[in-house]
């Protein structure tokens, strides 16, 4: 036989291969197409604590979604630490309570001040990345959607109180704790208590909103433990499961519904929708896909330290090269003590192509907290890397009775790459 016989023989064999069910082993028996690239994540899926939930897209002749879900590994009640990923409620929260105060000269771009009125809090007078010079609501959004900055989401944490967030998202059926600020390690007490805020417009205070004080203690059913030591400041190994009980919780589950709800409002639940204008939803829409190199304001665009796939991790990972400007990535990442996750509505226009996949993976191996040896590199990273791209060319190729019109999320941004 030729070798180009041989050559067509082969293909016309994988043109006739079984294709995968879609069944509740799906995303299971797809992984194991690429055992060099999953073999490792499937043989230990408990030990790594992954899940994985991917939803397909399909519309009808009006163009109205409907969603199909495929899971790996999903236990909703299982404990894992949510990182960065607990920001975007906060962004939503904090919209939906300025629309909600409904003032005079009170909006998302109005100047937002605060004051250090309790042990642990810090004052902020100025905002020296944004274009004014200004803190505003709207600037701290756009840092934790581009960038993931911990400082901007402490700042809506302060002006939305443990509290009244924590029952703003209870009452939308979405089972959060949020229970400490980013980056700074305080007392539960003091993370209880929140900085008086004051917004000012020309020069005049439309609102002010003195310390808020969370009274009822918000604990999870029983005591959280994870690995098997960790280090107490910096330099004594405590051979014992590391505290997770005062963290903060957000269910994969919970992370993918909310992220749904977001960006389809027409097909969420009346209970599961929160009080935003259209230019909220634009506002939101823009900045959770705009990349770093096209953002001014913070200069992130002159930043070498950022590139297009940072907080992308799905698809890309690490990877320094440029995003083609047909993909748009809508997400929320995290990563800290070793737990890496991705919360992400995917986009191809050329293609006309869509999906949403989230996924946590933990990488801490050694099972020592605090120790600054996580296998993100080696282990985190290339599987969120592998995962995005196994789901993509799945969907490349599934077939749609509609093409879906993605105009609704063909946005402006603040400058082109």
């Amino acid at each position: 036989m030729s070798r180009s016989l041989l050559f067509l023989f082969v293909l016309i064999l994988a043109g006739c291969s079984t294709a995968i069910r879609e069944d509740e082993h799906f995303l299971e028996n797809l992984m194991k197409t690429q055992p060099e690239k999953f073999g490792t994540i499937v043989g230990n899926k408990d030990s790594l604590e992954i899940q994985i939930i991917y939803t397909q897209i399909n519309r009808d002749a009006n163009n109205v979604p409907s969603f199909r879900q495929f899971r790996f590994n999903v236990d909703s009640l299982r404990y894992f630490y949510p990182a960065s990923t607990v920001k975007l409620p906060l962004c939503i929260l904090a919209l939906d309570k300025i629309n909600a105060l409904n003032l005079p000269g009170l909006d998302k771009y109005t100047t937002m001040l605060h004051d250090s009125v309790y042990s642990g809090q810090l004052s902020v007078a100025n905002d020296t990345t944004s274009e004014t010079g200004m803190p505003s609501v709207a600037h701290y959004i756009k840092k934790i959607l581009v960038t993931s900055d911990n400082d901007a989401y402490n700042r809506l944490y302060e002006f939305l109180g443990q509290k009244d967030a924590n029952d703003k998202l209870h009452e939308h059926g979405y089972n959060v704790r949020l229970l400490h600020r980013l980056e700074r390690f305080l007392k539960p007490d003091q993370n209880r208590h929140t900085e008086a805020v004051r917004f000012v417009n020309g020069g005049k205070t439309v609102y002010e909103q003195p310390m808020l004080f969370n009274a009822d203690s918000i604990k999870p059913p029983s005591r959280i433990f994870r690995g098997k030591g960790f280090y107490k400041n910096d330099t004594l190994l405590v051979n014992s499961p590391f505290e997770f009980t005062y963290k903060n919780f957000y269910s994969l589950t919970d992370q993918q519904a909310f992220l749904q709800n977001l960006l389809f409002p027409e097909q969420a639940e009346p209970d599961r929708k929160f009080n935003l204008t259209q230019d909220d939803y634009r506002f939101i829409y823009q900045y959770m896909s705009q990349l770093p190199t096209e953002t001014n304001w913070p200069p992130y665009a002159k930043d070498t330290a950022y590139f297009d796939a940072y907080c992308k991790f799905l698809m890309y990972g690490q990877e320094k090269s440029p995003i083609p400007k047909n993909i748009r990535i809508f997400n929320k990442v995290g990563d800290a003590y070793g737990y890496v996750i991705d919360n992400a509505y995917i986009v191809d226009f050329d293609n006309k192509v869509e999906f949403m996949l989230s996924a946590v993976i933990n990488v801490n191996t050694d099972g020592i907290y605090n120790d600054g040896v996580y296998d993100y590199d080696s282990l985190g990273f290339p599987f969120f890397r592998n995962l995005g791209n196994l789901i993509y060319a799945y969907e490349l190729k599934r077939d749609r009775k509609y093409a879906p019109n993605l105009s609704k999320f063909v946005l402006p941004y603040d400058r082109t790459r």
